[in-house]
């Protein structure tokens, strides 16, 4: 990533984590490779992704600020006067001021990038092979992941698109949260030297269910019933995540009324049944007659007992 991570989010300096979060979270919805086939929007994305890396650890952002490292996350040269090199020790023309034991120009490349350098470096200059000798661990990726809710409550498979184009089969397992993220180890940017890969992390969102709600491991469906189905009774089907199974309505079953279907939820938890009674929808001159004859015989004001 080139540039100022804080532009690549729309943000300034002054945002907050929960900004560069909320920043982040949008960019990817609308960038992202599987949302967005448009070369610029992947650029976006792969900018934003960066960004939000650095910027989402406290420390790495307050580094960054300070100027200690760049936007990549690397160290930053220190600057050095030539007095200071010139008195470094090793130098050849290097003048004494009254003291000795100035630093070894090795601590100052084992500062600038922790001591994986130092073993190329040899007082008095470099020796050859310097580069062989770093290594770093490859970037972690973030992405934004959306699943429909039964495969968030089953587990099932995906696909996504890496930064580099190529693609990658995620596993989702059973029973994932909203807002839940997953860590694939090793999925992220490659490492340099003996530097191991990044990891990817997948921050998942679950879509909503037409029928269903869950909270927890419990799901919960409004089930409409007939006023036949209210006032007789009896076995009608209920659909749960894992298919359709009988339920008993009781007798003269109201609108509200729960029930429960034990170890119908996710991972172990229930499923609660809260009955809703739907009228025909015509009312017919049969049911019309009906209720009038049974209203002057079996009349009854459910209202009762409530302050007006």
């Amino acid at each position: 990533m080139a540039g100022d991570p804080y532009a690549a989010l729309g943000l300034t300096r002054s945002a907050t984590d929960a900004d560069i979060k909320k920043a982040y979270r949008k960019i990817a919805k609308t960038d992202h490779p599987d949302l967005n086939p448009d070369a610029a929007a992947t650029e976006r994305f792969k900018a934003a992704s960066s960004a939000y890396d650095l910027l989402k650890d406290p420390e790495q952002r307050r580094r960054f600020d300070a100027g200690e490292i760049d936007e990549q996350g690397q160290e930053r040269p220190q600057r050095r006067t030539y007095r200071e090199h010139a008195e470094a020790a090793g130098n050849p023309y290097a003048r004494s001021y009254g003291f000795d034991g100035d630093p070894d120009l090795s601590d100052v490349f084992s500062d600038l990038f922790g001591g994986r350098a130092g073993a190329g470096f040899r007082q008095g200059g470099f020796q050859q092979g310097t580069g062989r000798d770093f290594h770093m661990r490859g970037q972690d990726y973030r992405f934004s992941l959306e699943v429909d809710f039964m495969t968030a409550a089953k587990g099932g498979k995906t696909r996504i698109t890496l930064p580099d184009g190529g693609g990658l089969e995620v596993t989702i397992p059973k029973g994932v949260r909203d807002g839940q993220t997953i860590r694939l180890k090793g999925k992220g940017g490659a490492g340099m030297g003996q530097g191991g890969p990044g990891d990817a992390y997948l921050t998942v969102s679950v879509a909503d269910h037409p029928d269903f709600r869950r909270e927890g491991d419990d799901i919960f469906l409004i089930l409409p019933i007939g006023i036949d189905e209210a006032v007789l009774g009896g076995k009608i089907a209920a659909p749960t995540i894992d298919g359709p199974v009988n339920l008993t309505i009781p007798k003269g079953a109201s609108s509200g009324q729960k029930l429960r279907l034990r170890g119908r939820g996710i991972n172990g938890g229930d499923q609660q049944v809260e009955l809703k009674i739907v009228m025909p929808p015509t009312v017919d001159e049969d049911l019309s007659r009906f209720m009038e004859e049974w209203r002057r015989s079996h009349g009854y004001d459910p209202r009762r007992g409530m302050t007006s």
